[in-house]
């Protein structure tokens, strides 16, 4: 008998799709379980709102957590674009489970972000599932390391077609704005990866002059100058994926002699200017900081992923949750079933699940970030062996 298990189920009846979802989540474990997350992907809100409300019932009296999603993940596999419910249920002795619902308030010229408990001693993680529209989830997550330092926050966007689309569950309610969560804390063993599957082109640069997330130059060249220089030198393969989706890595540690795959913070080149010569990025850039051009490559990726599990710090991995891109599944690899698959083959006969988010959080040595195109993953070992959330080294 296990302490984790996971479901998935398809089918136009999200309902009866959640039910059997839940159950199969269910049938392995050893005990009731104490937290069962569920993920629904689905045309209709509504429907995926009662879908939830039928899987609560189930769960129960489990604390229950999810939302909708373009995708979901369970049972081995991923299923996008397509009717279907994951569940991943845990058994944690010893755990102090305690959800919370976010909103945000305007107080004069700024919002305030009100319903996160307050930090204990032995908070070990942190689950959040946020509304991409009504939420400021960048802002919120970049400043979580001030307001909760030490504590690691993993999860990621909710799918929302439209503004107020998105469906939030958390203990038997369904919200459509805001975000929801669940703090863990007491003993339990749990760590985070975050990969980032993104492969550095062309030199380390020095960010020379910028303002805001706007760069204009890179080592004392016009950034966009700069950019078409390195492109050109490219052989025609890594010119295709540059021209793709190029992105941008502002290196995590200044002082190291060189930056490679995975020593970069990576974002998304949002836009150009051809008559300033600048380039517009996912971020807040520093004049001073390093910084280094990116593609997404499928190899990369699968390279990344599987070298930060071989050296994942839990022996063995009993559960995990992988929240993975939207952008990675079947709009980079072959299937919806890649980063599954990694994970089984990782930690073997673990329960896993999760979804397909508009965005991924995690944290990046030691500070919590949102990201894109990533696989972000919390995973728990036994209780016996707890040392804490980090990101394994």
């Amino acid at each position: 008998m296990a302490r984790f298990g996971d479901g998935l189920a398809l089918g136009p009846d999200l309902s009866s799709a959640a039910v059997s979802a839940v159950e199969q989540a269910l049938a392995p474990l050893s005990a009731a379980p104490d937290l069962v997350c569920v993920f629904i992907s689905g045309d209709d809100p509504e429907e995926i709102a009662a879908a939830a409300r039928r899987a609560a019932l189930s769960a129960a009296p489990a604390l229950m957590i999810g939302c909708s999603a373009s995708g979901v993940i369970g049972g081995g596999r991923g299923v996008e674009d397509a009717g279907a419910v994951s569940a991943w249920a845990a058994v944690l002795p010893g755990a102090r489970l305690e959800a919370f619902r976010l909103e945000t308030l305007k107080a004069e010229d700024k919002l305030i972000v009100v319903g996160m408990p307050e930090g204990q001693d032995d908070d070990v993680v942190g689950l959040l599932l946020a509304d991409p529209y009504s939420f400021p989830v960048d802002a919120f997550v970049e400043r979580s390391d001030d307001a909760l330092p030490g504590l690691a926050l993993v999860g990621g966007l909710a799918e929302a077609g439209e503004h107020g689309d998105a469906r939030l569950f958390v203990d038997g309610d369904v919200h459509e704005d805001g975000a929801v969560g669940v703090v863990i804390g007491g003993a339990v063993s749990a760590a985070t990866v975050v990969s980032q599957g993104a492969r550095p082109i062309g030199p380390d640069m020095v960010v020379t002059k910028a303002d805001e997330n706007v760069l204009y130059e890179l080592a004392g060249v016009p950034a966009l100058e700069k950019l078409e220089q390195i492109v050109l030198e490219l052989p025609e393969e890594e010119q295709e994926l540059a021209g793709s989706g190029l992105l941008i890595g502002v290196a995590m540690d200044e002082y190291a002699d060189e930056h490679e795959r995975g020593d970069f913070l990576v974002r998304g080149v949002v836009g150009a200017d051809t008559d300033s010569g600048a380039i517009a990025i996912g971020d807040v850039v520093d004049v001073g900081r390093t910084v280094r051009f990116q593609v997404r490559d499928a190899g990369a990726a699968e390279e990344e992923l599987s070298a930060l599990l071989d050296r994942f710090d839990l022996a063995p991995v009993e559960g995990a949750l992988l929240i993975s891109c939207n952008g990675r599944g079947q709009a980079m690899f072959p299937d919806s079933d890649h980063d599954a698959k990694v994970l089984d083959r990782a930690f073997g006969p673990a329960g896993v699940g999760g979804f397909f988010a508009a965005g991924e959080i995690g944290p990046v040595a030691g500070r919590n970030h949102v990201h894109g195109f990533t696989a972000s993953i919390l995973a728990f070992g036994r209780a016996e062996d707890r040392e804490g959330a980090g990101h394994p080294e």
